[in-house]
């Protein structure tokens, strides 16, 4: 067992103090001037109690359902889970992951670190080099003031260890580091055996840093989930291996080495990967760090994940999407031509169009077959009906692809139950 990470309960909760009001898209102003809590005591429903379209919304069951089939499935394959909180920038959601055993939280850059911290997130792990000297300098201060804060990062050139002993200077506690590992045509980490030496040496060399593990992202190597795509996850996945055996003896704490991996799209191999048998005395750590499964979706990851539509881990029951896009046709131009008041401001499209699956009228709510997205602007959706009877009043729900870029767009989601309709929290994101 791994001791999950703590946040501050009382930060989190009293974001139910928060009042609602025109800051927020797609509110009720029936709700103007009530608390979260307020309005949630009125059990608001979607379609009858004045939310205004475009929305989004999450499903608070899938949300459930997600959380406990990752847990459940880290466990047996014997991970750890610091899921990236990018994905969601949500502290609600980041509390009910550490509740489901996650070890920490990843984060991508400075400013999110500082809104971790701000509700008292103790183990966050930063999965990117820090090479910013006020935010270094910061850190220190954050470090130095907070001794039960865990703070991990990574480096993949000496000069990034150089401006990070420098930021770090007079600090009264080391940061721990991993030694990134890249390969030709991915994104950032050492694309050579020799690099990565290099910079370990420096790590260790380095009177502010410890080194504790090594590092990687896979997701930028392949697109699908197909046979060519996985071979190069695996090929990367092998390269990591080696470098990590390759500089067993330069870990602080030989006992555990954190080797950390892991998007979304492909998990499993990682898992695969982590969880062979290790050299004698290499004690390895194994921790994932996939974000996107909290959510899933109704694009991308429904097609690549492992326990996607295409599930490639037996015995587990597969995701499900919580996230949900409801807009409104508001003009019909052409008989195969509708328009939605939803755009690129509201919805992702980065990974994938959003998907037309229901239509409602009258106050039913019914399958959509065969309409699609064509495009997107800033605000409008060209909708192609393809034989459906599509309405101008209408309103579509639509799947959508990509939660990293849905949640940037949103400071305040409804979640709802499981009809569908009664709204049962609010999720307060900050980007």
């Amino acid at each position: 067992m791994v001791e999950p990470a703590r946040m501050s309960l009382d930060a989190v909760n009293r974001l139910a103090d928060e009042r609602i009001d025109w800051r927020f898209k797609g509110m009720p102003d029936a709700l103007f001037g009530k608390t979260v809590a307020e309005a949630l005591a009125t059990n608001p429903k979607l379609f009858t109690d004045g939310f205004v379209g475009p929305l989004v919304v999450l499903d608070n069951d899938a949300i459930e359902h997600n959380l406990g089939t990752m847990r459940r499935w880290c466990e047996s394959r014997g991970l750890a889970l610091s899921p990236h909180g990018k994905t969601t920038m949500a502290p609600q959601l980041f509390q009910r992951q550490l509740e489901a055993g996650c070890w920490a939280i990843t984060t991508a850059n400075a400013s999110q670190l500082r809104v971790y911290r701000a509700f008292g997130l103790t183990r966050i792990l930063l999965a990117n080099q820090l090479v910013d000297q006020n935010a270094l300098r910061w850190l220190a201060r954050e470090l130095d003031g907070n001794p039960d804060f865990e703070f991990y990062c990574w480096a993949d050139s000496v000069r990034a260890v150089e401006l990070m002993t420098e930021g770090l200077a007079g600090s009264q506690r080391q940061v721990n580091v991993f030694v990134e590992v890249g390969a030709p045509g991915g994104r950032t980490g050492a694309r050579t055996a020799e690099t990565a030496e290099a910079v370990a040496d420096a790590i260790v060399a380095s009177p502010v840093l410890k080194l504790v593990g090594t590092a990687g992202w896979e997701g930028s190597l392949a697109h699908a989930a197909d046979s060519a795509g996985l071979n190069a996850i695996d090929d990367f996945l092998t390269q990591i291996r080696s470098v990590t055996v390759q500089l067993a003896d330069k870990f602080e704490d030989p006992e555990r080495v954190i080797v950390t991996v892991g998007g979304s799209a492909y998990f499993d191999h990682v898992a695969d990967a982590l969880t062979q048998p290790w050299p004698a005395g290499l004690n390895v750590f194994p921790l994932l760090r996939s974000g996107a499964y909290v959510t899933h979706d109704d694009g991308f990851y429904r097609e690549n994940s492992p326990l996607g539509a295409h599930s490639r881990i037996d015995g587990t029951s597969s995701f499900r999407s919580a996230l949900r896009a409801w807009a409104q046709v508001t003009s019909k131009p052409e008989e195969n031509l509708a328009l939605l008041t939803i755009g690129k401001r509201d919805a992702s499209f980065d990974e994938g169009l959003p998907e037309p699956q229901l239509i409602r009228r009258d106050g039913r709510t019914l399958p959509l077959t065969g309409a699609v997205i064509s495009s997107l602007n800033d605000q409008h959706a060209y909708l192609e009906p393809n034989g459906a009877d599509v309405r101008v009043g209408d309103w579509i729900g639509l799947g959508l692809s990509h939660p990293c870029t849905v949640f940037d767009k949103w400071q305040l989601l409804p979640a709802v139950g499981a009809d569908g309709e009664t709204v049962v929290d609010f999720i307060r994101t900050y980007f």
